[in-house]
């Protein structure tokens, strides 16, 4: 950047002004008037609501609910289940005896799919509730720190449903809570050990390496063997390559890109 100035004769200011500009160019010139890409903003609609209430001497209360909206109330018209008690009754009209026939599979049919609704809305209780009880100081404190290590076993092994069930369930999935929208897929992360014999979520890593690189001294941003240090000092004992990795993770460039005037 120096080097920059001196050539040039400006003004820090003005090379900040300009590096300003030129990071928010794109070098694929005319990309954003592709008439073949639509993007739609959807709002999502959360499948889950957590509530979390105060319970006297007993603390704080997480109660996992199905959201309303998604989860509506269905039952068989007692309407047509009236038509086919009366055409049933008909044994001399064969328009009767073929009506009530329709009807009969019509009301199995949904019968079975209100069972199958039924059945799915259990599935979702019982796992939001399972992750709820993994997960509990999260909900209540809304801090990514207070995340445990959990994977989808972990669900699995209290629910009893499969592994693939409960990864079916929590994919493009969300939950209302008092801190927000929440995509459960970002609750599960796996574990490391850290320097006092305590499992730790890679989460909670991850978030600590976010706040040492938010807080660096932009003219000269830490290389990735100076956070392996400095989490250590925070009882982190991780490697090199995987300090890189989470980095990369949370879309995070190499120090030297970091850098800024």
């Amino acid at each position: 950047y120096n080097k920059i100035i001196q050539k040039y004769d400006i003004e820090e200011e003005d090379l900040k002004d300009a590096l300003e500009v030129i990071s928010k160019l794109s070098p694929k010139v005319g990309g954003n008037f592709d008439t073949q890409t639509i993007t739609i903003n959807q709002e999502i609609i959360p499948d889950f609501v957590i509530q979390v209430k105060e319970n006297g001497t007993k603390g704080v209360d997480v109660i996992p609910l199905l959201n309303s909206k998604n989860a509506p109330t269905l039952r068989v018209s007692d309407e047509y289940k009236d038509i086919l008690t009366t055409y049933s009754h008909d044994k001399t009209s064969a328009e009767h005896k073929q009506a009530a026939l329709f009807i009969k599979q019509k009301l199995d049919a949904a019968k079975w799919y209100i069972d199958a609704i039924n059945q799915r809305q259990n599935t979702l209780l019982q796992t939001i509730s399972a992750i709820v009880k993994l997960q509990k100081d999260y909900f209540i404190t809304g801090d990514d720190k207070s995340l445990k290590p959990m994977i989808l076993k972990d669900v699995a092994d209290i629910t009893g449903f499969d592994i693939s069930t409960i990864s079916r369930v929590v994919k493009s999935k969300y939950a209302d809570t008092p801190n927000g929208i929440v995509y459960l897929k970002n609750l599960f992360s796996d574990s490391l050990t850290n320097d006092d014999g305590e499992e730790v979520s890679t989460k909670e890593i991850k978030t600590h390496l976010q706040e040492v690189i938010n807080s660096e001294n932009k003219r000269k941003p830490l290389t990735d063997d100076a956070l392996v240090g400095l989490l250590k000092e925070k009882g982190y004992n991780i490697a090199r390559r995987t300090i890189a990795k989470y980095r990369e993770q949370l879309n995070i460039p190499v120090a030297r890109l970091r850098k800024e005037l």
